[in-house]
């Protein structure tokens, strides 16, 4: 079995030591590194090169919400899995439109980080079930599309482009999923951008999450 390689940022040493005791007990998880400053995380993954961060935004000498970029940019393959205190809709919205595809809060059950460890290396975003209920009030319900719906102006293929970057996919990596070049994917971007009045990816996940094209299952078609 090929297992899913973990990374730990956290600077709470007892945090660190329980939570690799409960992913190494998993027969598909393997914790790779760990760290407890920013400093560490960005010297350890570009040779580490794990699938998963379970990442503490809070760390010494870290970034902020700014370490979700940072961690992108140097291991773009390693999704991002934010591990907070802070049950809070405005800072979980955020941190998905950074890039981040899983966002559990610390005192949710620990099956809900497995869960989200597992949904994340799949390529689905996760939000644990506290989370959801409080963003609940800050986002649209997703229900059924208005029939006037700003979705209706987007073609088929612009959709999928959107909830790919929205899923936090590199140009090369939706290029590669669509089977398209790099360019294309660089003009339906530009767009996107025109038809919706947004200026970049950050702009164009939020409006992915508010219109809930990201909320569906694996097997679901993008559209």
């Amino acid at each position: 079995m090929c297992k899913i390689r973990i990374f730990i940022a956290d600077d709470h040493a007892v945090l660190r030591s329980g939570l690799r005791l409960l992913m190494e007990s998993q027969e598909d998880m393997a914790v790779v590194g760990e760290a407890g400053d920013f400093s560490h995380v960005l010297s350890n993954l570009p040779t580490l090169q794990p699938d998963v961060i379970t990442l503490d935004l809070s760390m010494p000498g870290g970034l902020g919400l700014g370490a979700i970029e940072k961690v992108r940019e140097i291991a773009p393959t390693c999704r991002v899995i934010v591990l907070t205190m802070h049950d809070d809709p405005a800072f979980l919205r955020t941190a998905l439109a950074m890039g981040a595809f899983g966002y559990v809060v610390k005192s949710a059950a620990d099956t809900e980080l497995l869960s989200a460890i597992r949904a994340v290396h799949q390529g689905r975003m996760f939000v644990d079930a506290s989370s959801t209920t409080s963003l609940a009030g800050s986002v649209p319900f997703c229900g059924e599309t208005p029939k006037d719906s700003i979705i209706d102006k987007l073609s088929k293929r612009e959709r999928e482009v959107l909830v790919l970057i929205a899923q936090g996919h590199t140009n090369q990596a939706v290029a590669d999923q669509l089977e398209v070049g790099v360019k294309t994917v660089e003009s339906y971007r530009s767009r996107l951008r025109d038809k919706l009045g947004l200026k970049n990816r950050a702009d164009l996940t939020r409006f992915a999450i508010e219109q809930c094209l990201l909320n569906r299952g694996p097997s679901e078609p993008l559209l």
